[in-house]
């Protein structure tokens, strides 16, 4: 298949026909007032029957297919706005030293860390691996760890996440260890897929026996986009919730609410459950958990005090990473551009994707992975004000059923809810980070695998998709690759 992001274009005829047609769906009247309602949310966040144009990003997206497609800025910035990502960028892929060192303003890592750079979960600002066999340590995943009795609390000696790595002279917690659990679906055709799933254990805990624990692994996904997702009106997302399903659709995502410090409330629309409100949010809560650098909102080491080897590490400063730094790590993630979708130039191939975003459509994928919203007026960066962009996530919270469980809350998150991601650059992950792992947890080989292990709210697309044709799994596949 050739793609040629640079020069394809869909004529409107074109993007009508990939558009597909919607499945009506028979409204009892007491369902009619809210299904009006979510209407009018898709609306203001997508056109209705108009397919995304190749730019997801809108205007903010580039021309990139290659081993660097999600490291790109988006076009038109400042020379300020430049300057700033460039400086963003050393602070996101320099490795972290522990203090004191000679690289002044770099130091303070750990004393326990997962990653010693942002970059070390999301390698070239993709997608990071969960800790296979013979792979090792720090190739982008955290495991967050309560005990069993006291859900979503950190654990009294091993704090909130686990970390397998340390700084000389300290003992790292533990090491996580994977063992692959296989099973089997079958499709309608009769062929069948393999599913692998994680049972998760740790190894050599360092401090005593971690007891009766709930353990949730989490890999770094890309961080394309964020800018824009950061500043989709929150009154959109609102309309989109149906927590209730008032609608009987079977879907009921709802806002993850995050409450501050000062008690006001605010959207959660970062992380796998939705667990920070802004990039500033998701920066610093990374910079502590991640790599145990602290910093204007995480002021405290992220070792508890039955941890006598690192209680005695030196300090890196008091923050360790300053609110200057964390602007500029932020701003290097809010800019950030999305890849162009990449169209493919040969008909029989075009007439294949058209098909499977027909499916998409189809089987009610897009009801949770919504494609269009636009962003409001709020962000400091001009170039994403009022951009109509094509994300295929509602930033909201769904119940995903058992099999995608971690039964562990995450806020106001349940064991069982995962905020739906968004879906563009999910067929560049090969191309960027050398693997196709997808899910919270990586355990997904496939875009397929990741399909089939939908459950809850997500339970009837998926067995819409087992029961497709072989024909109409490969054209929704091919399709989803483009993005």
């Amino acid at each position: 298949m050739r793609f040629d992001p640079r020069r394809d274009r869909l004529s409107s005829a074109s993007l009508a026909c990939i558009a597909g047609v919607f499945v009506l769906q028979t409204l009892t009247p007491q369902h009619e007032e809210v299904a009006a309602k979510k209407e009018v949310a898709a609306k203001e966040a997508a056109p209705a029957q108009a397919m995304h144009a190749p730019n997801l990003g809108g205007q903010t997206s580039v021309a990139a297919d290659g081993g660097h497609a999600f490291s790109l800025p988006v076009p038109g910035l400042s020379r300020e706005d430049r300057r700033a990502f460039s400086v963003g960028n050393s602070f996101f892929r320099d490795n972290w030293v522990a203090a004191p060192a000679s690289a002044e303003g770099r130091d303070g890592l750990g004393p326990h860390f997962s990653a010693n750079s942002c970059s070390a979960c999301h390698q070239e600002d993709g997608r990071g691996l969960p800790p296979i066999a013979g792979v090792g340590v720090g190739r982008g995943s955290v495991l967050f760890v309560s005990p069993a009795n006291a859900d979503g609390a950190p654990h009294p000696v091993y704090g909130a996440q686990l970390q397998d790595q340390a700084i000389e002279g300290v003992r790292p917690e533990g090491r996580i260890e994977l063992q692959s659990q296989r099973s089997f679906v079958a499709f309608i055709d009769g062929s069948r897929a393999e599913l692998e799933r994680w049972d998760l254990r740790v190894q050599d805990a360092a401090y005593g026996p971690l007891g009766e624990v709930r353990m949730s692994l989490r890999v770094g996904p890309q961080v394309i986009g964020l800018g824009l997702l950061e500043h989709v009106p929150d009154a959109v997302i609102r309309e989109l919730a149906d927590p209730s399903d008032r609608d009987g659709d079977g879907i009921s995502g709802r806002v993850h609410e995050i409450r501050g410090a000062d008690g006001r409330a605010s959207i959660g629309r970062f992380g796998w459950k939705a667990s920070q409100p802004t990039l500033d949010a998701q920066v610093m809560a990374a910079l502590h958990g991640d790599m145990g650098l602290t910093n204007p909102t995480h002021r405290a080491e992220n070792h508890t005090s039955s941890q006598s080897d690192a209680v005695q590490a030196a300090s890196g400063g008091d923050p360790e990473v300053d609110a200057h730094k964390v602007a500029r790590l932020a701003h290097y993630c809010r800019v950030l551009a999305v890849p162009m979708q990449r169209v493919p130039t040969n008909s029989e191939e075009l007439a294949r994707v058209q098909r499977g975003a027909q499916t998409f459509q189809a089987i009610d994928c897009a009801k949770c992975h919504v494609t269009t919203l636009t962003t409001d007026e709020s962000s400091p960066i001009e170039q994403l004000r009022n951009v109509e962009f094509h994300p295929f996530t509602d930033l909201l919270l769904h119940d995903m059923g058992e099999g995608l469980a971690d039964n562990r809350r995450d806020g106001d998150a349940t064991g069982r809810e995962w905020r739906t991601p968004p879906l563009w650059g999910i067929g560049l992950i090969e191309a960027v980070n050398g693997h196709t792992r997808l899910l919270h947890d990586g355990r997904a080989r496939s875009i397929e695998e990741a399909i089939l292990w939908h459950g809850g709210e997500g339970q009837r697309s998926r067995d819409r998709f087992v029961g497709l044709t072989k024909r109409d799994r490969d054209a929704l596949l091919a399709y989803l690759k483009t993005l």
